[in-house]
């Protein structure tokens, strides 16, 4: 179980005076002291709680997007060089599927049979290729697919195929089957194909009880006997609970988020093209991500998004293409998202590009025409809606005065928002051979020195055009590309980051009004591996932020311990005065709750806490922890629930308050009157 006794020994030791945790070493009383009569002059915008949403990894398709079948209409050129081996060496058997002709990552039904499959380009039902099968005088032949069945949850899936005759039997068979055991079969149809032409053919298929184990991958199957030749194109597979083409149990989660606004954006915005994702799906072309080297399938698309944010009650955010881009183009699709969007008044958020100071961006203007082209993007968007609320790319915390004065260079009322960026790779330190416990101090330290900056950042904005721009933070991130004694967005050190990075963003949310973690599907949001849909930790930190009922600051002081970072990461090397013991305390509209947001950053030191309450007199509280044996823990697809919060309740009799916060937790205690 991974330490789950461990963590809920701590759960029972709570008392009612508040959480006696058994302590791991001696240390002395921290005191909190928060004043209620002392609010701050801004209620908290829920647009803090903002997420992202960009086609990298598995986030859309394979994740969000409920097709269950990869490169559906069997093209050529849909992964980079990399993403390519990287799936040979997940499965080596596509090294000899690739020498019979067949796409990637589509497999014969039996090897031995040799090569039966030619690409056709001239005759297609979608995108550039389909594929040519020839069946065997006395066997079947046919063509499969590894996949990922959600049998926990659902037995019935439904699909589609493009298919045309081209000679043999009018007969084609689709099944489900036991991954590499072709003659066991779960479920198959018999497809009559109709006169001469393509043509769309439906079926549906059904997993018997006890047939297929959760997690185990079977075989997705097109064949066909008697010598058929049939041309086959656009295939499709869903489970029969898909929302509108999408996971029903992704959807739930990300309603659990209660998150306001959805960006949809990144590095693929600046060569994507709205028009390729509208219309009929089966229509929509096949093509590569040129900005993550992975496929885009078009089939989740502007009002795919639409659909998705209507569903968990948020409202889109999305980026514009400034790279190969033209105003004109952006135009057009902020005014198609006016006419397909809630009352069609406008008024949305729209971002001018994104990180366009990078080289890495296709297109990307140089710092001397920065300014002229979001003025010409502006220019176009303003003219069809007014209304429209535009993000300009702003640099980064730790490099943006340069980049920011050239923007700030445009006149008024250009754009509302400056964006600033930190995704932070963890492990990447100025020490040499840092120890893992500098490389967690150093990382959750970092949302304090962004505090700093971000008001180094408004101060800039405030000398150069007075209080008409503000901060947008549309991409934050905790990330190593190593697993191993890193807090990154997917382990429990992760989740203490992302805490704190939302205490700072409750505290600076006058300057910063718009925050978008990354994201609300991978990275610190929902994961779907095998077939099962789980939140990593920063996922369960997040959802209890943003369902706190907490809308107003109040005065939080803290005699607590601090530290300080030297040569830490190499985007902010020196940190000082950081609090072990982060605090922030909000009331609710109606004055009747009082919610502390706490981070424990020490790494061994369980703190005794002594919170002293003025202005207001709680009758009950309520505390919610997240924890782990190790801050390199994680939830996967064997125990997605592994670490997730525990919850304890209690009476209170007195204004001052004991509570004994776990080393490296997060908490969120509601008082109530």
């Amino acid at each position: 179980m991974r330490c789950a006794i461990c963590r809920y020994a701590y759960v029972i030791a709570l008392t009612l005076s508040g959480a006696a945790f058994a302590q791991t070493q001696p240390a002395a009383e921290t005191i909190i002291q928060v004043d209620a009569r002392k609010t701050a002059n801004y209620a908290i915008p829920r647009s803090i709680f903002g997420t992202f949403l960009e086609p990298i990894g598995n986030s859309t398709y394979n994740g969000l997007w409920a097709e269950l079948l990869q490169n559906p209409s069997f093209e050529d050129n849909l992964w980079d060089v990399k993403q390519v081996a990287d799936l040979v060496k997940d499965d080596p058997e596509l090294n000899r599927a690739s020498e019979m002709a067949l796409p990637l990552p589509w497999e014969p039904l039996r090897y031995a049979q040799g090569s039966r499959y030619a690409p056709q380009w001239n005759d297609v039902a979608n995108s550039y290729r389909s594929l040519l099968l020839m069946a065997l005088p006395d066997k079947q032949t046919g063509i499969r697919q590894k996949v990922y069945l959600p049998v926990h949850r659902i037995s019935h899936y439904v699909g589609s195929v493009y298919l045309k005759l081209v000679s043999g039997p009018a007969r084609v068979e689709v099944s489900l089957r036991e991954r590499n055991h072709p003659d066991h079969i779960f479920d198959s149809r018999e497809i009559q194909l109709g006169a001469a032409g393509w043509r769309r053919y439906e079926f549906a298929l059904e997993v018997p009880p006890h047939q297929l184990v959760p997690l185990e991958p079977s075989d997705f199957v097109v064949a066909a006997s008697d010598e058929t030749r049939v041309l086959i194109d656009q295939a499709s597979l869903l489970p029969g609970d898909n929302i509108d083409g999408m996971d029903p149990e992704m959807i739930a989660m990300s309603q659990e988020l209660k998150t306001p606004i959805v960006r949809f954006g990144g590095n693929f915005t600046s060569a994507y093209h709205w028009k390729d994702g509208i219309g009929p799906r089966d229509q929509r072309v096949s093509m590569l991500n040129t900005a993550w080297g992975i496929p885009e399938y078009n089939q989740f698309g502007t009002d795919e998004f639409l659909r998705f944010c209507q569903l968990i009650g948020a409202e889109p955010q999305i980026a514009l293409n400034l790279g190969t881009g033209t105003p004109q183009e952006a135009a057009d699709w902020v005014q198609y998202v006016n006419a397909h969007w809630a009352d069609h008044a406008g008024g949305l958020l729209w971002e001018l590009g994104n990180e366009l100071w990078g080289d890495f961006q296709v297109g990307y203007p140089t710092r001397p025409r920065v300014a002229e082209r979001t003025k010409s993007f502006s220019d176009a968007v303003r003219r069809v809606d007014p209304k429209a609320r535009l993000i300009a790319t702003g640099g980064d915390p730790d490099a943006f005065h340069d980049w920011n004065a050239a923007q700030l260079a445009n006149p008024p009322h250009t754009f509302n928002y400056l964006s600033t960026h930190f995704v932070v790779t963890t492990n990447s330190l100025q020490a040499l051979h840092p120890s893992p416990d500098l490389v967690a101090k150093a990382t959750f330290a970092l949302p304090i020195e962004l505090e700093r900056r971000l008001r180094s950042m408004h101060q800039q904005f405030q000398d150069a055009r007075g209080s008409d721009v503000n901060t947008a933070f549309t991409e934050w991130l905790f990330w190593s590309a190593e697993d191993q004694f890193s807090p990154r967005y997917d382990n429990m050190g992760g989740a203490i980051g992302t805490a704190g990075f939302l205490n700072m963003l409750l505290r600076n949310a006058d300057i910063v009004p718009i925050s978008d973690m990354t994201g609300i599907i991978e990275f610190g949001g929902i994961w779907k591996k095998r077939g099962r849909v789980f939140g990593v930790p920063a996922y369960w930190v997040f959802r209890m932020y943003s369902n706190a009922d907490a809308t107003r600051l109040v005065e939080t002081q803290s005699n607590g311990q601090r530290y300080d970072v030297d040569q830490g990461s190499t985007r902010l090397p020196k940190i000082a005065d950081v609090p072990y013991l982060d605090v922030v305390a909000a009331l609710n509209s109606s004055g009747s709750k009082l919610t502390l947001l706490c981070v424990n950053r020490h790494l061994t030191r369980d703190l005794e806490t002594k919170i002293k309450l003025t202005g207001f007199r709680p009758t009950k509280a309520a505390a919610h922890s997240i924890f782990a044996g190790s801050i390199y823990e994680k939830n996967d697809e064997t125990e997605p629930e592994h670490i997730h919060p525990q919850e304890v309740s209690w009476s209170v009799t007195s204004p001052e308050l004991k509570y004994t916060f776990r080393h490296e937790s997060v908490t969120v205690i509601e008082l109530g009157r």
